[in-house]
């Protein structure tokens, strides 16, 4: 029998019992609509073998749900007080799977340790954080396979755009480094307390099962934000910032076979890739000329002069 979950009065009665207030600076908009709750953890995929994480668990209308579907759940709060509500929720509508739940109270986009390794993230991300979060955790918990987001319905285009669209940028390319991304579906305005003034979007991704390639991701990330910083320009204006100057911006695109009239906007991660594998190439060999020069064959630093 599917147990019940957390409606518009249960949310502001626990709001009330606690002393809390939604607040812009946090990003704090509580879901209240049970159907809604359903529809996320259907669409997650959550497996009942799986321990999940939650990022701004809130007032727990998904927490419990999670709960329901989940072996485990991780819940990562930034707010003292819904941190310490959150367990005291947990034990009063979900009494029998309360001890499955781990509550942390810490800033997500600085978590480094988590009680447990969780293999999927579902999440109502705050708006404002969102981007920053996702790639945090990424990198962070190699452990998480798949999952679900809920964002501003703008940065979830933003999150999905491939190479060429309007919406395409830093966001979509840094993301598809670490996983297949999708949009999953749109979320209204009227079934959060309170309303934003937009809609929400859901995010699935799926982890790449191995790295697309072997390069330095800052040296990688680096790179887009470069290219992006003044996405309409030709990428060997836009990096020339970044590599030095145009002529060896330039040459870094040649060698990865980048055309460098291009904008940013035009190429995919693979190319991205590249650009970034030249770089550090172009690296490594300026660095043994510089070595070969400041050591001329046949001399050794211990050669006194005659």
């Amino acid at each position: 029998m599917e147990q019940p979950l957390l409606g518009a009065a249960e949310i502001r009665d626990l709001a009330e019992r606690a002393g809390i207030r939604p607040t812009k600076t946090l990003g704090q908009n509580f879901v209240i609509d049970p159907n809604t709750i359903r529809r996320i953890i259907s669409t997650a995929k959550v497996r009942p073998d799986e321990t999940v994480l939650e990022v701004g668990p809130g007032l727990g209308s998904l927490t419990l749900g999670l709960l329901d579907a989940a072996d485990r759940v991780v819940a990562v709060e930034i707010d003292p007080p819904l941190a310490k509500q959150l367990p005291e929720t947990a034990q009063r509508f979900r009494p029998d799977k309360a001890d499955r739940l781990d509550v942390v109270l810490s800033d997500a986009m600085r978590v480094q340790q988590l009680p447990h390794k969780p293999t999927a993230l579902v999440a109502n991300l705050p708006y404002n954080v969102a981007v920053p979060v996702l790639l945090h955790l990424l990198a962070q918990f190699p452990s998480l396979t798949h999952g679900l987001v809920m964002v501003q319905d703008e940065v979830a285009d933003r999150l999905a755009a491939a190479p060429g669209s309007k919406t395409y940028g830093v966001p979509s390319v840094k993301a598809s480094w670490f996983a297949e991304i999708a949009k999953a579906g749109v979320i209204g305005t009227n079934v959060f307390w309170p309303a934003p003034k937009i809609r929400s979007g859901l995010v699935s991704f799926t982890r790449r099962p191995e790295p697309l390639a072997e390069v330095d991701r800052s040296v990688l990330f680096d790179v887009i934000d470069a290219a992006f910083a003044q996405r309409r320009k030709t990428l060997r204006a836009a990096l020339a910032g970044w590599a030095g100057s145009s002529q060896r911006s330039g040459h870094i695109l040649e060698a990865a076979g980048v055309d460098p009239a291009l904008r940013g906007e035009r190429l995919d991660v693979h190319q991205f890739i590249r650009i970034a594998q030249a770089a550090e190439k172009d690296r490594g060999e300026k660095l043994e000329l510089d070595e070969s020069v400041a050591t001329p064959r046949g001399s050794s630093l211990g050669d006194k002069p005659s």
